[in-house]
């Protein structure tokens, strides 16, 4: 959590050089051995800027997670709007999962830090908000009522569900083994159809079969 939210232009900039840092470190030193001195460093602003917006590294952390998830609902939104994206709950599926890849591939310390910290209890929870996130984000566009607690449950089971699956893909292959990605996507379609079919708008579009909307 951050101590003090940046006012100004020239703090928030700070606060991104110090975030910016802190993904580039997790990438070449990991977790374990990231420190808030190496931050500043790397960042080029003393230490005390680093403490006074993060008490530790976790917390640090922690508020590159949150950068991360609000990069991934911005470029989920951005596809979605696009002129030329699919219509359909199927296609949108295949947006959430490519857009995951695309951050998994190139952004900066997403291989270790995604939307929490390296700990598996805060990863369970993480994923409430992010199946939470994406049901809200795609609400409108699908006609999905983001309260109905059937539909959280489903989002909530489809993202635990893709996100272990997806980390095999990557310890099978440092770019997301090509196979099991499909398969991913096979088992999302699969288990939403019965209650997003009918439900979300696009799902007569959507119905004709599970490669509808596959790039």
């Amino acid at each position: 959590m951050l101590r003090r939210a940046p006012v100004q232009r020239r703090s928030a900039q700070r606060l991104a050089r110090i975030l910016d840092a802190c993904a580039e470190l997790l990438d070449e030193t990991g977790y374990e051995d990231l420190s808030t001195r190496a931050v500043a460093g790397r960042a080029g602003v003393p230490i005390g800027s680093v403490y006074r917006f993060f008490p530790n590294k976790r917390a640090m952390a922690e508020a590159l997670a949150r950068r991360n998830l609000d990069a991934y609902a911005h470029r989920i939104g951005a596809r979605m709007a696009a002129p030329d994206q699919l219509p359909g709950w199927r296609a949108a599926m295949d947006v959430v999962v490519d857009e995951y890849l695309a951050m998994k591939r190139t952004v900066p310390g997403f291989a270790l830090v995604e939307f929490t910290v390296p700990a598996p209890r805060e990863s369970r929870q993480a994923n409430h908000e992010v199946a939470d996130r994406l049901l809200r984000l795609l609400a409108g566009q699908l006609r999905l009522d983001p309260a109905d607690p059937r539909l959280r449950t489903a989002f909530l089971v489809g993202v635990e569900s893709a996100d272990a699956l997806l980390q095999l893909a990557f310890r099978t292959d440092p770019s997301g083994d090509p196979a099991i990605v499909a398969e991913t996507k096979e088992l999302l379609r699969a288990y939403l159809a019965r209650y997003l079919d009918g439900a979300a708008d696009g799902g007569a579009q959507g119905a004709g079969g599970p490669g509808e909307g596959v790039p």
